[in-house]
This record gives C-alpha cells, structure tokens and sequence, in this order.
C-alpha cells in the first residue's frame, strides 16, 4: 500500500473542465488515479462514484466550469467539486420510478462526511460541494 501524505504535506491535486456530458467519467478516472496513487485502492470506487454524483450536478444543474480538487492528508482525502453558481444543491426524496435524485443521498451514504459552501472568494465565485473518506492510522514507530 502507498502511503498517505505526510501530515505537515498534504499532496493536493487539481482539475478544471467544462461542464460537458464527457466530464463526469474524467473526473472519475481523476479521482480513481489520485486514490490508486494514494495506495487507497479500497476507496477508489466508492470516491469515483460521489465524484461522478457532484460533476453530473454541475453538468445538469450548475453554472461555468467544473474545477476540482482532492486533497491527501494522512487521516483523510477530501474531494471538492465547483462551479460558479451560487445556488446551493439540495437534496430531494426521488420516486422510485425516476431515474435522478438520488446523487446527493449517494455521497452522503458512501462517504465519511459532506457538505457545500459558497467560495470564498480567493477560491473564485460560486459554490463547492465536498465529501471525505477518513483513513485508518497508519502503524508508524517512534525511534525516538
């Protein structure tokens, strides 16, 4: 297994893209390889599919580019998608003959924890919806 960042160095990695129907399977295979680099293999799917959740809002529902960013610290990996609507997503009880509805019960479901926020403004104009996967410790030894 690889190992996770150092915690004073946390591995951040970035992706922009346009919000086309294409968008959501690359930033799957983005996320599948930041996990696998990772050494987080049992993660990958779980991360691919909440990623794969978030961009098709942006596609379907949002505003601009997506840009998004995962980072690897050594207790957990946050994934966050943008885009530059200001309206925040909202969770809503899909019937059980629709097909859509379900994106933001999925992440919630899968992940450790999530949430969504307006930018700060170094960060650009719009929203970012986020999620985690908190990692196991890892057996390190003091030599000390």
């Amino acid at each position: 297994m690889g190992a996770p960042a150092h915690p004073e160095h946390p591995h951040r990695y970035t992706l922009s893209a346009p919000a086309l129907p294409t968008t959501p399977r690359l930033c799957r295979d983005f996320v599948r390889g930041i996990f696998a680099a990772s050494g987080l293999s049992q993660l990958a799917e779980a991360a691919a599919l909440c990623t794969s959740e978030l961009v098709t809002n942006v596609h379907r529902h949002g505003k601009g580019d997506v840009r998004m960013a995962a980072t690897v610290r050594h207790d957990r990996v946050r994934v966050t998608v943008h885009d530059d609507s200001l309206e925040l997503p909202s969770p809503r009880r899909a019937a059980g003959h629709e097909t859509n509805g379900r994106g933001l019960f999925l992440v919630t479901a899968l992940s450790d924890i999530c949430g969504m926020t307006i930018d700060e403004p170094v960060e650009g104009t719009g929203k970012a919806v986020w999620f985690e996967f908190n990692l196991p410790p890892t057996n390190t030894k003091s030599t000390a």
